[in-house]
């Protein structure tokens, strides 16, 4: 179809070949879950594995571009930004929520992103100016983030918990606790920060708001919310009248919404 670019075709291509050998172990880890040493090991085997298929895949089409990696600062130059696996620990306990998630960072700018669950063969896939869509059969779904207003009625992802001990996570936990997770209507955390991404953008979840995560879980993700008509913020962004999106991959510290409600949380998160 028109809006299925080549680069996007591509990046579609090389994500679904490089996660075929995921969804097969996947297959195979309840298995090993009896051995603690040997499901260990074959999760972290299984993530090598799609690390090196999706470098070789890629570098196929894009041999000069970099690829990111994460605690490190992002490339200079046009690269790309993976996650091999999103969701280590559903993944190892054999729940289908995780993800393969990339996109391409060039001139500054996020620029596509594709999020594939290999579990249950959905793809989200995003260019800049194209809009956000969903693969179906026959024809794409074209995605929007919710209309909701009211925080009261929303479904928001929110980590609570922080992911490293260190005094900023858990300020920034402990203001979703005291302020986000009293004023809607539920709180979620499902373990795969690229899907609750996609589901914003489609507005299955009102929000995302977590801190501390690293830019190629969220890259392709935030790309997406912007393409369906959503708003991204820092946690702590004081002027929220324009957005950054660079500044924000590279905090990891997320308000991803439909853009109604991006001040509200804001607000809450800044009192």
């Amino acid at each position: 179809m028109s809006y299925l670019s080549a680069n996007l075709n591509m990046l579609i291509n090389a994500v679904k070949k490089a996660s075929a050998s995921l969804n097969r172990d996947f297959s195979e880890i309840e298995k090993l879950q009896s051995s603690v040493r040997g499901y260990k090991e074959f999760v972290a085997s299984a993530i090598k594995k799609v690390e090196n298929n999706l470098r070789v895949e890629l570098s196929k089409s894009r041999p000069s571009y970099a690829f990111a990696e994460d605690n490190k600062p992002l490339p200079n130059g046009p690269h790309f930004i993976v996650s091999a696996l999103d969701g280590v620990v559903n993944f190892a306990h054999g729940i289908p929520y995780f993800a393969v998630s990339v996109a391409t960072y060039e001139n500054g700018q996020l620029t596509a992103g594709v999020i594939y669950n290999p579990a249950t063969e959905e793809c989200y896939f995003a260019e800049k100016g194209a809009g956000a869509y969903k693969e179906g059969f026959r024809n794409h779904e074209r995605l929007r983030v919710s209309a909701r207003k009211d925080l009261n009625e929303c479904m928001v992802a929110a980590r609570s918990l922080p992911l490293h001990e260190n005094d900023h996570e858990i300020a920034c936990c402990r203001k979703i606790q005291a302020h986000v997770i009293p004023a809607v209507n539920a709180c979620r955390s499902f373990g795969a920060t690229s899907l609750d991404l996609a589901c914003v953008a489609a507005g299955k979840l009102d929000a995302v708001i977590s801190s501390g995560n690293m830019a190629s879980d969220i890259a392709a993700g935030l790309l997406l919310i912007k393409e369906a008509g959503g708003s991204v913020l820092d946690i702590e962004q004081k002027d929220i009248r324009s957005e950054d999106m660079d500044f924000v991959l590279r905090s990891g510290d997320i308000i991803a919404c439909n853009a109604n409600i991006g001040k509200k949380i804001s607000d809450l998160l800044n009192k």
